[in-house]
């Protein structure tokens, strides 16, 4: 059964980050830095390379690879919670290469960004803490 919260916007930021940025890390400090609490947040751009994570729902634990080629983002789509009381960027990300062959799953520090346009939207509403799940052994929103 979903269990939802109302939430209303708090504000916007639209801006881009800097070639060689950790694009996760990047954006994580934006949302320390202005105290985004609660959010979501879309970018699009290009990496130089990059590190993406799949979860094995079985074993309960992710899988890294590696993209160490230039790729598109085709799109980028993510929200803000806390995670021991720290804002948390959870982000999953789409990347195509130079023949559109696409790449995509958990956005994890190590891609770098060539070029990148984002929109945060910053939210009012309850907060929203991640805290282990036991049926699926994710870090995800206690409600």
């Amino acid at each position: 059964m979903a269990i939802l919260h109302n939430v209303t916007s708090a504000g916007r930021w639209m801006g881009k980050l800097g070639r060689g940025d950790d694009l996760l890390e990047a954006i994580s400090l934006i949302c320390r830095e202005n105290n985004i609490r609660l959010g979501r947040v879309e970018a699009i751009g290009a990496v130089e390379k990059a590190v993406l994570g799949y979860y094995h729902q079985q074993n309960r634990a992710y899988e890294f690879f590696s993209l160490d080629t230039p790729h598109e983002i085709t799109s980028l789509m993510g929200n803000i919670s806390l995670r021991d009381g720290e804002p948390m960027v959870h982000a999953h990300v789409m990347l195509s290469d130079e023949k559109g062959m696409v790449h995509g799953g958990h956005l994890a520090p190590g891609t770098i960004v060539f070029a990148c346009e984002l929109i945060i939207e910053a939210f009012d509403g309850p907060e929203l803490n991640r805290g282990m799940d036991k049926e699926t052994g994710l870090p995800l929103w206690n409600m």
